[in-house]
């Protein structure tokens, strides 16, 4: 009873110590920005969840056991009176119902929060602003306390879950030990950050993640084999929620050991015992040195790919007449004495000014100047050919003020590396170089130009003269690069002012198409006047020579008509009438009648409007 009872508070001070120390370290995590520090918390957060679990389990095998024993007792005592039914073992029956339905489920719980929490730590990780190198010194002192309390704490109860044959005792010292581990490492991260490798911080943690994920996805291995392996009768269950992955990381010595045990839980026989296996486990060591041979015999070989070039290196110096390797198939001497850096030097490869691309923007097709299409845009000084004014509010009373603008420009520059071995020798990161000259180019070039003209007319040409500054730069730092193409994808005014930039080129607009407006009435109006003009000017002049030749027609006509009348006037006088009667009646209609003494049918067209006194029908009196 007092070993049991034992055992109970080991499993509980287990979990107090995870949880105490667990939070001690999330806050000195926090403290330091340890992104090592947090992803090995929430190892600490789910062996809480298990060691409580574990705990429990004690609790209900405990109970069983005194249940056991008492019931012996009453055995002896009055054994008639007491059967072994089921009914008499209620704790026995409260773990196995315990075993059989809350540990698979609390398995399947914890299976999800491992690949959730493996995710979720991922994404987390994009965003991480790395170590707070100046507390480095406290943070490191403080993490390898927690590793040194863990080991020693963890080290101890594994000797008893071992010595004593205490399965529940497993889960919670290997997260105990796990706990010391992660400790270490953010010890770890923390002095190499001291020394400006805070990257390595998130490298680490990013495998910490992948191990996350691998013993969510062991925990899910395991509930699938549980299911199939076979039942034996008096054979314990083994634990769902104990990761072995995780025994491991705590004790990588027994690492045989664990392996053997798992195939005879999972086989159902002593697979450890057959001659096969003691075979392969007395040729172990001799195996991974073989593999670990071949392995390193396989670095004689390298393969260049299509768009790759290598560079040879003997002892860290180029070897002399093969310092470049082509695409294809090499042999050299096996690593560490020739190694071979890859350089994809056949690529086009980019990079931006002016702007941090961000992928889902890129898919837009439609740009405007009020809104951010980049993941981030830069505001660069642009000249401007507008004249300088006078700032009264200066301490010299009136200073010209140089007229300057802001823009944002979207540039992207691609080159290609034509000389690898400029390009890796004599400089340190030469991408690096390439786009911090390009910077400089470009912001010498736009405090010489005109606003206007760079986002105009002038875009074509300063693209070019761009792309051969940069290459001019490149070339005079031995950079080894052939920059292809700069092209500019877009110049704008700043998303903040874009607005009243689009007032401004709307008024412009407007004004000139008032301009051209007034333009067109005027192309439209001078033309007409000079025409109607014109065509006064000759109707008049037709008018009058019609009337002098008419003038004229009829002086002559009378000299003729004097003498035609000196001739025989009477005959003159008759021909006068005549003319003159046909010219009065030649367009009238014109009714003849006959004699009156007769009765003649006069067939008339109604649809003419005929005076009234043409008819037969008598006027009615008083009408005339």
């Amino acid at each position: 009873m007092d070993r049991d009872r034992n055992i109970q508070n080991l499993g509980l001070v287990n979990l107090f110590l995870l949880l105490i120390v667990g939070g001690a370290a999330q806050m000195l995590a926090l403290y330091a920005s340890s992104a090592t520090g947090q992803t090995g918390v929430v190892f600490l957060a789910l062996g809480v969840l298990v060691a409580a679990v574990s705990a429990f389990q004690m609790r209900l095998e405990a109970r069983e056991k005194v249940e056991q024993l008492e019931c012996e007792e009453l055995k002896k005592s009055a054994s008639a009176l007491f059967s072994q039914e089921a009914d008499t073992f209620p704790a026995r029956r409260s773990r196995e119902q315990f075993e059989k339905w809350f540990v698979p489920g609390f398995t399947i719980v914890l299976c999800v929060l491992q690949g959730l929490g493996a995710y979720l730590l991922w994404k987390w990780l994009d965003r991480d602003q790395g170590l707070n190198t100046g507390r480095g010194t406290i943070s490191l002192a403080l993490a390898s306390l927690f590793s040194l309390f863990f080991f020693m704490r963890g080290k101890y109860v594994a000797g008893i879950a071992r010595l004593e044959n205490h399965r529940l005792l497993r889960p919670g010292a290997a997260f105990l030990l796990l706990g010391s581990l992660m400790a270490l490492l953010m010890a770890v991260t923390e002095a190499v950050g001291y020394f400006s490798y805070s990257r390595v911080d998130v490298i680490v943690a990013r495998v910490l993640c992948v191990v996350l994920g691998l013993v969510a996805l062991e925990t899910l291995i395991t509930l699938i084999l549980e299911i199939y392996r076979p039942r034996l009768k008096g054979q314990a269950a083994r634990l769902l929620y104990e990761s072995r992955l995780i025994g491991l990381l705590g004790q990588p010595g027994g690492l045989i050991t664990t392996a053997a045990q798992a195939l005879d839980y999972q086989f159902g026989f002593k697979v450890s015992e057959t001659w096969f296996y003691r075979f392969a486990e007395k040729a172990l060591a001799w195996l991974i040195l073989l593999q670990l041979g071949v392995l390193w015999l396989s670095t004689c070989v390298v393969v260049i790919e299509a768009p790759e070039q290598g560079l040879l290196e003997r002892w860290g110096r180029p070897v002399a007449g093969r310092e470049m390797l082509e695409p294809g198939l090499h042999l050299k001497w096996p690593w560490p004495v020739d190694v071979v850096y890859r350089y994809r030097s056949r690529e086009v490869h980019t990079f931006y000014l002016g702007f941090v691309p961000d992928v889902n923007s890129d898919q837009e097709k439609t740009l405007l100047w009020t809104r951010s299409h980049f993941k981030e845009e830069y505001n660069m000084l642009v000249a401007s050919r507008e004249q300088g004014y006078l700032d009264p509010s200066s301490a010299a009373g009136g200073e010209q003020v140089v007229p300057v603008n802001l823009l944002s420009v979207n540039i992207p520059v691609q080159y290609r590396i034509k000389n690898l071995h400029d390009f890796v020798y004599k400089h340190v990161n030469a991408d690096d170089l390439l786009e911090l000259l390009a910077n400089r180019t470009l912001s010498h070039h736009l405090v010489n130009v005109d606003i206007d003209d760079f986002m105009g007319a002038g875009r074509l040409a300063a693209a070019k003269k761009l792309r051969e500054e940069i290459q001019k730069s490149a070339d005079e730092n031995e950079l080894g690069v052939e920059v292809i193409f700069v092209g500019l994808q877009g110049i704008h005014p700043p998303v903040k002012v874009a607005p009243d930039y689009e007032a401004v080129i709307g008024a412009y607009q407007e004004k000139q198409s008032n301009i051209l407006s007034a333009q067109a009435y005027w192309a439209a109006i001078i033309p007409s006047a000079h025409a109607e003009a014109s065509n006064t000017v000759l109707k008049a002049w037709s008018e009058s020579l019609a009337k002098v030749t008419t003038a004229r027609a009829e002086a002559a006509q009378y000299t003729n008509q004097l003498a035609a009348y000196d001739a025989s006037p009477s005959v003159y006088k008759e021909r006068s009438y005549l003319e003159t009667l046909v010219r009065a009646i030649g367009p009238a209609r014109k009714y003849v009648l006959g004699v009156t003494n007769t009765h003649d049918i006069i067939w008339l067209n109604l649809e003419d409007k005929i005076r009234g006194d043409l008819l037969d029908v008598p006027l009615p009196a008083g009408k005339k």
